[in-house]
């Protein structure tokens, strides 16, 4: 685990996390994974898209969690009834 990645979930995190912060633990992940800080300029494009790919499907997993005693959810909307 890249130690510089941080939970972005409640209770680790007293609020919501923020886009700043979801995308930073997104470049952490895409920067261990590939072995590289800065890509070079022929590997730019895929490495700022695998970040932004990351990024979304992070949003959408703390949006999608259920924490148990957290008053909201991420987006702040209550849960689907069945």
């Amino acid at each position: 685990m890249c130690r510089s990645i941080k939970t972005l979930r409640p209770p680790a995190l007293p609020g919501e996390a923020t886009e700043e912060e979801v995308r930073a633990a997104a470049l952490q992940y895409v920067r261990k994974v590939s072995g590289f800080r800065a890509p070079a300029a022929h590997n730019r494009e895929v490495f700022d898209r695998a970040v932004e790919e990351i990024a979304e499907a992070t949003g959408r997993l703390l949006d999608g969690l259920e924490v148990r005693g957290a008053a909201t959810r991420r987006s702040g909307s209550a849960p689907d009834a069945a």
